[in-house]
């Protein structure tokens, strides 16, 4: 299942979970032409399908790509209009993440809500920097809030460490979040929640956006801190620069998906 969810769309387009090294395998793939002139989404049972020349569009395992909203729908269908002669897939997030959605974790979305709760039992927010102060700050600015949040909303209680020497989280706390994600087996959310844990290394930032009291930006920045200054203090290559852009470019669409999800 993670194999899956490490590479959204597991076909000949998208061959690498690295951004980077999947944009260099698809530099050398020949896309496929463009070979509709509309893209539209029309009402189906239960949902709103994305059609192509008044054709629907199927996943890459041929099932129907059906979303729940209308707003969501459109998302996938604002992407196919915005190809130009080929088609994409790597400038194609929210249909990736869809496809993920429907052939995979609607399979098995217990497997997915385990692998979420392994990231929440080592969440990146519990390990602290003890030096420079600096970081250390940082790091207490855009995490004790979420850490916060998490106890007085989820009813949590997290154990903090400094370093990377593994703490042990109550069973108590992990088996509640357990029992909050348990409420969001539906395949497009549940999808959507994993791609931002596993991209940030924090199931409580994922959990903090779902319930609507973190903001995508916010979320971005509390996932990024260490990295942030690490870029501050000794710049980044064009390889990190891509490579940086893609996870954003992935976490956005999942965020967006969300929102869109509600409505």
């Amino acid at each position: 299942m993670r194999d899956i969810l490490n590479d959204l769309e597991a076909g000949k387009y998208l061959s690498d979970p690295d951004p980077v090294r999947r944009a260099q395998i698809q530099m050398k793939t020949h896309l496929p032409k463009r070979f509709y002139k509309t893209v539209s989404v029309a009402p189906v049972d239960n949902g709103f399908a994305v059609h192509l020349d008044g054709k629907p569009v199927r996943t890459p395992g041929k099932a129907l790509l059906a979303l729940p909203t209308e707003a969501a729908a459109a998302l996938v269908a604002d992407e196919f209009a915005a190809q130009g002669e080929t088609i994409d897939p790597v400038t194609m997030p929210v249909m990736r993440l869809v496809n993920t959605a429907i052939d995979g974790v609607a399979s098995d979305p217990q497997a997915v809500l385990e692998d979420i709760l392994r990231f929440a039992s080592s969440d990146l927010l519990c390990y602290r920097a003890d030096a420079p102060q600096g970081l250390v700050e940082r790091q207490n600015q855009h995490w004790d809030p979420v850490i916060d949040w998490a106890r007085a909303t989820l009813g949590v209680r997290f154990n903090l460490a400094e370093g990377i020497i593994h703490v042990e989280q109550p069973r108590e706390s992990i088996a509640v979040l357990g029992s909050h994600l348990a409420q969001r087996t539906e395949p497009l959310r549940l999808a959507a929640i994993h791609v931002m844990t596993s991209l940030t290394g924090s199931a409580l930032l994922a959990l903090a956006v779902d319930f609507g009291d973190l903001d995508a930006e916010a979320a971005w920045a509390a996932g990024h801190v260490d990295e942030d200054w690490q870029i501050e203090h000794w710049g980044q290559d064009a390889e990190a620069v891509a490579r940086r852009s893609a996870r954003k470019r992935d976490m956005m669409a999942a965020i967006g998906l969300l929102e869109a999800l509600k409505g």
